[in-house]
């Protein structure tokens, strides 16, 4: 099965500085993942946080799917991102650091069939660096 399903958050690159980048799964439901093989998402206002030793995503949008009536999700209700505990672990290390954060970078759909999501470590950048990059 091959990924056609190309999301991306193209602001990501200007706004931060990347240091480093995992690929975690989504737990998402029925309609959800419709949804995204339809290409009907978006992760750019998106975020990304630890809760009790879980990694979660904030504000991604995932559009309702048409033909699923009664069952049917929110758009842009929280979703847990499935990692390894050793990624947890080495996110974690890298949040205690001020001013990191974790954003989402790629949706796309996995040759097996799953929706996967490649995050981020980032920092913000400033009004300088951001014009050294244009």
């Amino acid at each position: 099965m091959k990924s056609r399903i190309d999301i991306k958050n193209k602001k990501a690159n200007f706004e931060y500085s990347i240091d480093d980048t995992f690929t975690a799964g989504i737990k998402l439901t029925g309609t959800e993942i419709k949804s995204i093989r339809e290409a009907k998402a978006s992760i750019n206002e998106g975020y990304c946080y630890l809760h009790n030793g879980d990694l979660w995503i904030k504000n991604m949008n995932i559009a309702i799917y048409e033909p699923g009536s009664y069952s049917n999700h929110i758009p842009t209700r929280e979703r847990k991102l499935l990692l390894n505990k050793k990624e947890l672990e080495k996110i974690e290390k890298y949040m205690k650091v001020k001013g990191t954060t974790i954003i989402p970078l790629h949706l796309f759909i996995s040759e097996s069939g799953y929706a996967k999501l490649k995050i981020g470590i980032a920092k913000g950048k400033k009004l300088f660096d951001k014009r050294d990059d244009i």
